[in-house]
């Protein structure tokens, strides 16, 4: 397995995002799982990506249950910030004061003493970010974390941020369909020596072409209600991906397998984590290894998923209104 630097700290130039087997994505099967999460780290893949909301920290227990034995063999990521209500809402909480709580959480459920990365998941409108990760980096100084992360902020976020202790990691949505941090936000990470953790690479499995019908996706699919995901959108969006499916298959590859090659071919310093819960998709995304495009091929295929031929908002307007963007900030700056 190929590694890569995300600044300095080494893993899996493919790493795994573990969500979808505790939520998101319908049921798992546990022992599929632990299966899936083995297999992983017997591949090669080093970096393991998980968060306490997901289940409502079923995602880290699970974590914790199958690989406490092999918790050298892995870089672990999780996150703190997203707050699950009762009512089914969720919240961003990332006082200051809450930090110490949601990692000593963390630890207990993961059944180790260091998280290696931890990212502040989403910013919160009402703290300054500077509070937040002053919080973190007294997690370095007690040695329960090593370095520290966000997820889906600005370039002036990560700025500010990084002035107050340094960003190891930032992660956002990027893929074949979602371009959004390529102005701002990778030119940042890059400047500053940080690097870049792209989720959902293969577009939650619109890339694979195994999404057929985006308007009968289950209600309580992550996926349902997603504009990208309903009525027209959808048509037109899955036309795109039948072309992706043509170009791999006349070339032996899978749609997936270009897709993640696409990202890997971006340059240095980033480590995609598709997510998967069954052994037999993991096997097919580590298949992109072994695929090498040509520039006429990056051509094609960066003009086939240019930004206006895809349709659609990534994200419904509640879920949009939490991220912070260098097109719509959000947050506190401190007085």
């Amino acid at each position: 397995m190929r590694k890569t630097r995300l600044g300095e700290l080494e893993v899996s130039v493919i790493g795994l995002g573990c969500m979808g087997m505790s939520q998101g994505y319908g049921e798992a099967d546990p022992a599929e799982n632990a299966r899936t999460l083995n297999r992983a780290l017997d591949r090669g893949i080093t970096f393991l990506d998980t968060a306490n909301a997901y289940g409502n920290g079923r995602n880290e227990t699970l974590l914790g249950e199958v690989l406490a034995h092999r918790r050298d063999e892995f870089v672990l990521a999780t996150k703190f910030a997203i707050v699950r209500h009762a009512d089914g809402s969720r919240g961003i909480d990332c006082r200051p004061e809450q930090v110490a709580t949601r990692c000593d959480e963390s630890l207990a459920r993961l059944k180790t003493d260091r998280i290696d990365l931890y990212y502040m998941h989403r910013l919160d409108p009402n703290v300054p970010v500077e509070d937040t990760v002053g919080a973190m980096a007294e997690l370095v100084a007690a040695g329960k974390v090593r370095y520290l992360g966000l997820s889906e902020v600005s370039s002036a976020t990560i700025r500010r941020a990084h002035a107050v202790h340094p960003i190891t990691a930032v992660q956002s949505e990027y893929s074949l369909w979602t371009r959004d941090p390529v102005a701002h936000v990778i030119p940042t990470c890059r400047e500053l020596g940080i690097g870049f953790v792209p989720f959902s690479p293969l577009g939650r499995a619109m890339l694979t072409g195994r999404v057929d019908d985006g308007d009968g996706l289950p209600e309580q699919d992550l996926r349902h209600g997603m504009p990208r995901f309903t009525g027209d959108n959808f048509c037109a969006n899955r036309a795109l991906v039948g072309e992706l499916e043509r170009f791999a298959g006349e070339r032996g590859w899978a749609a997936s397998q270009v897709a993640l090659a696409w990202l890997l071919a971006q340059g240095e310093g980033m480590a995609p984590i598709p997510g998967t819960k069954q052994v037999r998709w993991l096997e097919e995304d580590l298949g992109a290894l072994d695929v090498a495009l040509t520039p006429d091929d990056m051509a094609w295929l960066d003009q086939l998923f240019a930004p206006e031929r895809v349709r659609g908002h990534r994200y419904t307007p509640s879920m949009n209104a939490s991220i912070d963007s260098d097109e719509q900030p959000i947050g506190k700056p401190r007085a």
